[in-house]
């Protein structure tokens, strides 16, 4: 029995940016953590109000109107907001706010940031950012990022990539990969019963293929259509791709929560992850190839040299160029044509992330990362 002086460990998690059911932040770490007796608050600037949810107490600033609030009003309050929570250990998850994240480290306070993404290159490809300033831009956020980080207590990466790269930064870097978890998909669905569908879910812009996948609506030879499950990140282009011929052919769902996902999946022949080859890409490991893994559906992935050590290596999918529509066209007709085939590569694809890239390994990643954190700044954690 724990004796009348333990505390929980208090562990509050920000983000500016991301929502309340965000998968890589309340599916998989907050309920993690809160499995493992810590205390756990997620700060959130959604619009949805208080809840609790799962154990995890769950506090909301309010949802900012455009970008430019968001990246000055919203973090000061989400800054309020935790500094009024009085965590032991504070998880960032957005790049905005690091800044917060050293106010809090003048407070005392135990912080740590979660690098989703590759920032600096990621800003190479903004479509917000004039093309003259985006490498200046790039370089200035790098610079601020090395200063920042290295005061931090630790850094959480989402890639073995990332995670090399902050290493360089800071010693006490951890990987804790984006790795779905099996038991939310359902790989049961019998292949008789399948439409001819493909899908798509995700953010929707130019640099992640969109283009590309409705032009390869035209070129192909078999009825089957493209299932889209996400946003557009322009109205311009937005009204651009949906003026396409190949258009007639798209089931648009819009954003779907994780049953909705689950549905769609079932249904569909295969997933299509056709990132454009852009330097924040190359190394990234897009969560929704393993969920389509994880689905028992073959993944039709960018050919990038990386994706296809593990697409091949795992014999769950094909590669092809994410610039050719005429080579995404043929692929989706090959498995649609072929169920056979489609069928075991995505039985394939399932045993894999059964055997390596699940949740599991990850999470336990993150806990010893937590414990070790702790332990350096001598926190009480659960035993």
């Amino acid at each position: 029995m724990l004796n009348s002086t333990y505390r929980a460990v208090k562990v509050v998690h920000l983000t500016s940016v991301h929502g309340r059911g965000d998968t890589r932040i309340f599916v998989k770490q907050c309920r993690t953590l809160a499995d493992h007796a810590y205390r756990v608050t997620l700060v959130v600037a959604d619009g949805l109000g208080e809840d609790v949810l799962d154990g995890i107490t769950i506090t909301d600033v309010g949802r900012p109107q455009g970008r430019l609030q968001r990246m000055l009003r919203t973090t000061y309050q989400v800054y309020r907001r935790a500094l009024a929570l009085d965590g032991d250990i504070y998880h960032l998850h957005d790049p905005e706010l690091i800044p917060v994240g050293l106010r809090l480290k003048r407070m005392g306070k135990v912080v740590i940031f979660d690098a989703h993404e590759d920032v600096p290159k990621q800003l190479l490809n903004k479509p917000y950012l004039p093309t003259p300033a985006r490498k200046l831009v790039s370089l200035a956020y790098s610079q601020f990022e090395q200063r920042a980080c290295a005061k931090l207590d630790g850094i959480v990466a989402a890639t073995p990539s990332i995670r090399d790269k902050f290493l360089l930064i800071h010693p006490g870097t951890v990987d804790v990969n984006n790795y779905p978890l099996p038991s939310e998909f359902d790989a049961s669905a019998s292949w008789i019963d399948k439409s001819p569908e493909v899908c798509y879910v995700g953010g929707i812009g130019a640099t992640r293929g969109i283009r590309q996948l409705v032009q390869a609506c035209e070129l192909m030879r078999t009825p089957t259509r493209l299932s889209l499950a996400g946003n557009f990140s322009e109205s311009k282009l937005e009204s651009e791709i949906t003026g396409l011929p190949g258009w007639q052919r798209v089931i648009r769902h819009g954003h779907l929560d994780r049953g909705g996902v689950r549905r769609v999946m079932a249904r569909a022949v295969a997933g299509l992850v056709t990132l454009h080859p852009i330097s924040n890409y190359l190394d990234a490991l897009p969560v929704k190839m393993f969920e389509y893994m994880a689905a028992g559906i073959p993944v039709i992935a960018s050919n990038f040299p990386l994706w296809q050590s593990i697409i091949h290596g795992e014999r769950c999918g094909l590669c092809v160029d994410p610039l050719d529509p005429q080579a995404i066209a043929d692929a989706i007709d090959y498995l649609v044509s072929h169920p056979q085939v489609a069928r075991e590569m995505g039985a394939n694809g399932r045993r894999a992330i059964l055997a390596s890239y699940n949740w599991a390994a990850q999470a336990t990643r993150l806990i010893d990362f937590y414990g070790a954190i702790a332990n350096a700044k001598k926190i009480r954690v659960a035993a």
